[in-house]
């Protein structure tokens, strides 16, 4: 089912589309390939929306920054001085976070209009990046695709393509609260993480290139404890690159019984507890769990290259899995 959302200023129509299955309701818009809410029961069997969202187009525009449950392109994360190196030539990029850029910049993915087409229990949104956009060389041909399985995950698999060498990460951003959206700080859910290692970053979120031990840090997660605040950091999933999404991650909420699973072919998760997020919203309203490369991955030979090239598919998966305790 798709019902218009509402209108840019330039006159293009946003369509909202809504998928249910497995007693999960999604509802997505074409603005940003934006997740506005997912409505799942809570042990009692009662519905509550878990990320957070507006209600109205109007609330995204004004506020773009936390990029809300949008898909983040062609780079999520940030690039150390809004520019890297590739095959001998140098790009500068869109500087829109200080000197770096950040999340593909100052019109990335997030504030598009994807074309969007009905799969079987599911939508495929897809759209071309022009040569040059952003910075980013190569025209790269994108989609991604929203599914629900039998048991109502929710599935986001993306693929792209190029016509030149260049760099693609991609995830997506949203914020989840599986107390229910508007109902306070969620530092109180206990995250469990498969990840032994960090990169850590300095004053502007850029890796210096270590992988560390999260052994007696804050970073550690390997058992469940309570997320808390005060972390937007890249975790090194222990399982690395994988052809096929694995389990990375669970996030409880022992009030309302709500549990989140994150599977992924990713290695990496960003874990982003909105400490910056600003109004309607305050600090630790929601938790983000970006699966995606290591951020300024182009700078960092020796991270997982995220180096794309003609005749190359990239292809990712992340599946969020639903259930009570």
């Amino acid at each position: 089912m798709n019902e218009l959302f509402g209108t840019l200023s330039d006159g293009t129509p946003v369509h909202r589309w809504t998928l249910e299955r497995a007693g999960v309701r999604v509802r997505i818009l074409s603005y940003g390939g934006i997740v506005q809410d997912v409505e799942v029961p809570d042990r009692d069997g009662r519905p509550g929306n878990v990320v957070l969202g507006f209600s109205d187009l109007d609330g995204y525009l004004r506020h773009p920054e936390p990029f809300l449950g949008a898909l983040i392109g062609r780079y999520a994360n940030r690039i150390a001085g809004a520019r890297f190196s590739l095959e001998g030539r140098e790009h500068t990029l869109a500087a829109n976070n200080g000197p770096n850029s950040l999340h593909g910049g100052e019109r990335g993915f997030d504030k598009r209009v994807w074309d969007v087409s009905p799969v079987e229990h599911g939508l495929r949104l897809s759209l071309v990046s022009a040569d040059g956009e952003e910075g980013f060389p190569g025209r790269l041909e994108v989609s991604v695709t929203y599914t629900l399985d039998e048991r109502g995950a929710l599935g986001i698999a993306y693929e792209a393509v190029t016509d030149a060498p260049t760099h693609v990460n991609l995830t997506n951003h949203s914020y989840w609260n599986l107390a229910g959206a508007g109902s306070g700080s969620a530092a109180g859910h206990e995250l469990r993480l498969a990840a032994s290692r960090y990169t850590p970053s300095d004053a502007d979120l850029i890796p210096g290139g270590e992988l560390a031990d999260v052994s007696g840090t804050r970073f550690d997660f390997r058992a469940a404890r309570k997320a808390g605040t005060g972390y937007d950091d890249n975790f090194v999933l222990d399982k690395g690159v994988t052809a096929a999404a694995e389990e990375v991650a669970e996030l409880y909420d022992p009030a309302s019984g709500r549990v989140l699973t994150v599977a992924t072919t990713e290695p990496g998760m960003q874990l982003y507890t909105a400490d910056h997020i600003g109004e309607p919203f305050a600090p630790g309203d929601g938790i983000a769990l970006e699966t995606q490369h290591f951020p300024d991955s182009p700078n960092r030979p020796e991270f997982p290259s995220t180096v794309l090239k003609p005749g190359e598919v990239f292809r990712s998966e992340t599946v969020y899995g639903f259930g009570v305790q």
